[in-house]
């Protein structure tokens, strides 16, 4: 019976871990005490278990540690934890190097060390194995392998999960790769994909990613072009699906920790090969722009609407990178409250998912949870929460004073068009 370790419990490890503590002895380890405080005590703030699911974890024979020592004796050790940018959009791999550094402590003979963050081609082989060989004393598909198996959760969906999704698979060799495919075959019931090399699983993600960007980017583009020829953009896009091979992407704000991140890695790999990828940097600089564009669309309609902008109440509502998840990260909504904030001195938000601890750490932003009636000039409907949708227009309405004006940024309410969407 395999021990494997999973590093990182976050929207990626922990539904690993769950998934293969029901085959095998699972080590969870995350270095952040209090997140493991609170999966042990049946609290998941990604908000993708349940207590009730969490408890039924607990009887799987799956540890939640800190504890770095547990992981003597795994055999096998997955790698999920975050692949950021700098604040320059560059490659932040600090994260997957502390994780290479820490599992290279306790490989034993024949372990296998699987990748899953994001990452941009030759990563796995020529950042990460050289450490692991360093620290190890150890050699590459002699001693210990490597492989690299991509991540596709989407945080929030309960339809497409690990095991509903296709698994790449890939390895510094055939053995290696065998045994890490029938490994995830394992957890995945609609099966895997071999991929040859490990940069052509490195590459087959990340591309995943720059592919909806430049698309929404695409988009965006049309939603400002329309704008100007006073046409409404969801019509046209409506109309144009009509047609059987028309891809039917939406307009909107491109944040989180994977579509707004990842074209970087790729760029940031181009650019090192003395390649000038055109495309993908310019959908990152539209995707890019599109907070500014909404924030100055906002202060021109309260002008337009006879609003003087300094004395002007705003609501916000919701905060998350997208729609019914509490993910805050790089999301674009902050962006716009920053613009806003330079013109407007009472701007409130209102999100019933995101964690108002945490958004106030971040961004020194208070939640509201109890929303006043006749009282805001502008609301901003900047994300389509479900629960939002159970207020429904009509009550949101009412948050407004007599002459306020809705904006429904994303199209949570298709058929309210008295002012602009995207």
């Amino acid at each position: 019976m395999k021990k494997i370790a999973i590093i990182g419990l976050g929207y990626i490890g922990l539904p690993l871990a769950a998934s293969f503590s029901k085959h095998y002895t699972v080590i969870g380890y995350d270095k952040n005490l209090s997140r493991v405080k609170q999966l042990n005590n049946l609290d998941d703030k990604t908000n993708e278990y349940s207590k009730k699911q969490l408890l039924k974890l607990s009887e799987n024979k799956l540890l939640i540690t800190n504890n770095e020592k547990k992981l003597v004796e795994c055999e096998i050790f997955i790698i999920a934890v975050p692949t950021p940018v700098n604040k320059n959009k560059k490659p932040d791999l600090s994260l997957l190097i502390q994780a290479t550094k820490l599992v290279s402590k306790y490989i034993l003979k024949n372990s296998i060390i699987i990748y899953e963050s994001t990452v941009y081609p030759g990563t796995t082989e020529n950042v990460c194995v050289p450490i692991i060989e360093k620290i190890s004393k150890k050699k590459l598909n002699e001693d210990f392998y490597v492989g690299y198996s991509p991540e596709r959760i989407n945080p929030g969906d309960k339809k497409n999960t690990i095991e509903n999704v296709v698994k790449l698979t890939s390895a510094s060799n055939k053995f290696a790769l065998n045994i890490i495919d029938k490994l995830y075959n394992k957890i995945v019931k609609v099966g895997t994909y071999k991929v040859d090399k490990i940069e052509e699983a490195e590459a087959a993600k990340v591309i995943e990613n720059v592919q909806r960007d430049v698309n929404i980017a695409l988009i965006n583009e049309l939603s400002k072009l329309f704008s100007k020829l006073n046409i409404d953009s969801n019509k046209v896009l409506k109309a144009a699906s009509s047609k059987w091979n028309f891809l039917n992407f939406k307009p909107g704000l491109v944040g989180g920790h994977c579509i707004g991140v990842d074209p970087y890695y790729l760029t940031h790999v181009a650019k090192k090969n003395n390649f000038n990828p055109k495309i993908i940097l310019s959908g990152r600089s539209i995707n890019d722009s599109m907070p500014k564009y909404v924030s100055d669309k906002i202060l021109k309609t309260l002008k337009i609407n006879k609003f003087k902008t300094n004395n002007a109440k705003i609501l916000i509502m919701g905060v998350t990178f997208k729609e019914n998840c509490l993910d805050i990260r790089n999301s674009k909504v902050f962006d716009i409250y920053k613009n806003l904030k330079k013109n407007i001195k009472i701007i409130d938000v209102t999100d019933p998912y995101a964690d108002s601890k945490e958004v106030f750490i971040n961004y020194k932003i208070k939640i509201k949870k109890k929303i006043k009636k006749n009282y805001y000039d502008l609301i901003l409907i900047a994300v389509k929460h479900n629960e939002f949708k159970k207020i429904n227009i009509k009550e949101i309405s009412k948050y407004l004073n007599n002459n306020g004006i809705l904006i429904d940024l994303l199209n949570l309410f298709p058929s309210y068009d008295k002012y602009w969407k995207l």
